[in-house]
């Protein structure tokens, strides 16, 4: 993936920090800023937690990144994709991708709220195949 172009489409200006918590993202996905922070700090010793804070928020700003939100757990962040559910494994907190279409979900969560919803996290909690074996 061609991550400077990434960048520069979506307005956000390339820098080193940038550039590698996107390779990041891109690679592992659905990463906290702890993780980030572990995972960067070997390449930029340098690179501070406020950094990372301050370049996440910048990205999600940009809608480039999307936060999402487990509970009881830190967020995890990814790049932004098409609205999508997740599926999170209770037992080793693996994180899934799940194509989902969630429209059914809203149209029905509007018509019970009277609210005009605009977005939807949904999180599926259960166990992992990898875990169900062990």
């Amino acid at each position: 993936m061609d991550y400077i172009n990434l960048l520069k489409n979506n307005d956000l200006k390339v820098t080193p920090q940038r550039l590698i918590i996107v390779k990041e993202l891109d690679t592992k996905g659905h990463m906290s800023i702890d993780d980030l922070y572990i995972a960067l700090h070997s390449a930029f010793p340098s690179i501070s937690l406020a950094t990372i804070y301050k370049n996440i928020n910048v990205m999600i700003n940009k809608l480039f990144i999307q936060e999402v939100k487990i509970p009881n757990e830190k967020s995890v962040y990814e790049l932004a994709k098409e609205e999508h559910a997740h599926a999170l494994c209770v037992k080793c907190n693996a994180i899934m991708d799940m194509n989902l279409d969630v429209s059914k979900f809203i149209r029905k969560a509007e018509t019970l709220s009277n609210y005009s919803l605009s977005k939807s996290s949904v999180i599926f909690s259960g166990i992992c195949p990898t875990c169900q074996m062990s």
